[in-house]
């Protein structure tokens, strides 16, 4: 009788526990329909050259999404120790990637924080990373990336990145995808950024995100994805570098179901948004539980039901309910 009152209750277990893989975010999500992020850093995005180009797919998702592009980098400024924060929060001196090189390391190292891919892991999402540069490895803790691909060259193009991205994004449909266009960067290096040729990078990799979002449309995920477009760093010259305002300028575009449509956050004169609130933003979305402290903060602004107060002149404040195409107050 015990035995088969043991074997009752297992198979009771077994058949309400949660499935492997499922969605099971330790907080409510502050956008029930958000169920899924798609993180898109073109490398190198100076913002003053975004605009400057013909970017329709690009321009679509900031017309139609909240915005900034003031944004700031690590005082790095370089790829690596860039991303890196960006995906765990921190700052290049607590995650420990200081280099920026694919280094022959006697075994592999990880970052010293966890990663988004990890806490998203721990909350029952599927993770997928799609890189142009081989030492995006760094990221790939066993067991935090479903799907990955890194080029087995030191860095490749974009449409090699995109077909993999697609492949796994057209299989897998991830939870929470970062794809990283490395060729604005490659272009830089070699014939400058403000260049003809810099310009057309980044008009190919507007084409490239156009392909990403033509994909979430047919698999039809558009409607449960929020989409966030970002940048490591920029450069002048043929390069990129610590505290220079021309490499540590990135746009910051968030564009999805709940989000505010047509808002600059520069309008919020005391919010300054740094590469760090990708990863707290991104969690905080996704219900996803952050384990230790980190210097990235939620973006709550970009949320269209977030009311969001301005001290006006007479130092009361008042709340910025006006359409984003509209000053406050008309």
């Amino acid at each position: 009788m015990t035995h088969r009152l043991t074997a009752l209750f297992l198979l009771a277990v077994t058949m309400f526990a949660p499935r492997a893989g499922a969605q099971t975010p330790v907080n409510p999500r502050p956008v029930e329909q958000v169920r899924r992020v798609l993180i898109i850093s073109i490398d190198g995005l100076r913002p003053d050259l975004l605009l400057r180009a013909r970017t329709p797919n690009i321009r679509a998702l900031f017309e139609g999404g909240t915005y900034t592009f003031w944004a700031r980098t690590t005082a790095a400024s370089i790829t690596l120790p860039s991303h890196v924060s960006m995906l765990t929060g921190v700052v290049p001196e607590v995650h420990a990637i200081l280099w920026n090189a694919d280094l022959p390391l006697d075994k592999p190292v990880y970052p010293n924080a966890p990663t988004l891919f990890e806490l998203a892991k721990k909350a029952g999402y599927s993770t997928a990373l799609c890189a142009g540069k081989s030492k995006f490895t760094i990221m790939a803790k066993p067991g935090t990336i479903d799907w990955g691909y890194y080029p087995a060259t030191l860095t490749c193009e974009n449409p090699e990145v995109v077909t993999q991205a697609l492949a796994i994004l057209r299989e897998h449909k991830p939870d929470v995808m970062v794809v990283h266009l490395p060729s604005v960067d490659n272009v830089g290096h070699a014939k400058g950024w403000g260049t003809p040729e810099m310009t057309a990078a980044i008009e190919q990799s507007d084409e490239c995100v156009g392909q990403l979002l033509r994909a979430l449309d047919e698999l039809h995920l558009r409607d449960s994805t929020m989409i966030l477009l970002t940048a490591d760093h920029g450069g002048a010259g043929r390069t990129h570098g610590p505290e220079d305002p021309r490499s540590r300028t990135i746009p910051w575009i968030v564009n999805g179901p709940g989000i505010r449509k047509g808002f600059d956050l520069t309008r919020l004169g005391d919010l300054d948004v740094e590469t760090y609130d990708t990863f707290t933003t991104t969690c905080q979305m996704l219900g996803i539980k952050i384990e230790r402290r980190v210097r990235g903060k939620f973006i709550s602004q970009i949320l269209e039901q977030q009311e969001l107060l301005q001290p006006p002149v007479g130092g009361h404040t008042q709340p910025l309910t006006a359409p984003a195409t509209q000053p406050a107050g008309s």
